[in-house]
């Protein structure tokens, strides 16, 4: 009975051949003569299988692979005897031999679930975690770092367009060695003409909060994310916080307080650099830098919702438990006491 390789005419034999050799080339033929699905697992064939090796069944086993020589043309009469083709070692391989000890093709595949006994399975390396610092950590640390260089620093600042409407950069105020230190949005009118942090009617409450802790102002350190009013009080726009947001950051490094209050969410987001907010993370131990950070209603806020001050002495309990306070005499520990 005639083969199909006899069957085939010279040109489709010719076809055939020039496809082997061209998958040979790209170094995939052992992978996709494997696929047929008319060859038996037990006889795969070698790298360089001819066209009747493929549409013949094999005939013997064997447990080592090793590349032949396609049939070599044979010359015309009386033309002279010219060397094969040099092919880049490259692309493709002189010769291929597998080891003895593999039994099945698939293992020699690069799709294999283990690698020949040969190659050792390379260690899988997990990504590296980033571990460096956030964006204000890496541009702001500033080394030997003072309150009064910052202040120097800041100058007759011009960086946004709040400096046109102020009267007063509003810097900080309170103890440059404090473990406490309340962060606020902006200035408002009277800090502005006073140049002094929470001094307004929000102020007044911000200090009976103190002092219901058992501290003073002089206890404490406070400042702001702007240095400078935005007018009618509005909230600071993304451009005046970037602006300025530095020099509070510089502040925090350089007091490196054991606990930071963030008053209001424009506060808290600036420092944890998050939209979320306020409601959603308040009253939690969040960590800036290695420091406790504790977010809160404003004090504006409590002026305008007198019934969030209990929420607010909760938080600030907190706070008192972490520094080992304890509330001032004659002042009991519960909300609306400070109004």
């Amino acid at each position: 009975m005639r083969t199909m390789a006899d069957r085939l005419n010279e040109s489709l034999r010719k076809k055939i051949s020039d496809r082997l050799s061209f998958y040979d080339d790209l170094g995939i033929r052992l992978f996709y003569t494997a696929r047929q699905p008319s060859l038996p697992a037990a006889s795969p064939l070698p790298l360089s299988a001819t066209v009747a090796d493929i549409s013949s069944p094999p005939t013997r086993q064997s447990n080592s692979y090793e590349e032949t020589s396609l049939p070599k043309p044979t010359p015309k009469p009386g033309s002279p005897k010219s060397a094969p083709p040099t092919v880049p070692t490259a692309s493709r391989p002189t010769s291929f031999r597998m080891p003895s000890t593999v039994k099945s093709p698939s293992l020699a595949s690069p799709f294999a679930k283990n690698p020949p006994a040969s190659a050792p399975a390379a260690k899988l390396t997990p990504l590296p975690v980033a571990t460096g610092p956030l964006l204000f950590e890496a541009v702001n640390k500033v080394e030997g770092d003072t309150l009064l260089k910052i202040r120097e620093d800041l100058g007759d600042c011009q960086r946004c367009k709040l400096h046109k409407t102020r009267t007063n950069i509003v810097f900080a105020d309170g103890n440059p060695n404090a473990q406490l230190v309340f962060v606020g949005e902006g200035p408002g009118h009277d800090e502005d003409v006073q140049g002094l942090p929470f001094v307004g009617r929000a102020g007044k409450l911000l200090t009976q909060m103190i002092e219901a802790m058992g501290l003073q102002r002089k206890d404490v350190y406070i400042c702001n994310v702007v240095k400078c009013r935005p007018p009618e009080n509005r909230l600071p726009e993304k451009d005046e916080v970037a602006s300025c947001s530095p020099f509070l950051l510089r502040q925090l490094d350089t007091i490196n307080p054991q606990v930071i209050v963030c008053l209001g969410a424009c506060a808290a987001q600036t420092l944890l650099e998050t939209n979320r907010g306020i409601s959603s993370f308040r009253g939690e131990w969040l960590d800036f830098r290695g420091k406790k950070l504790m977010a809160t209603y404003h004090p504006a806020y409590l002026l305008r919702n007198p019934s969030a001050k209990g929420e607010v002495w909760k938080d600030l309990q907190k706070v008192m438990a972490v520094l080992g306070l304890q509330p001032k005499k004659g002042k009991p520990a519960e909300a609306g006491k400070f109004s």
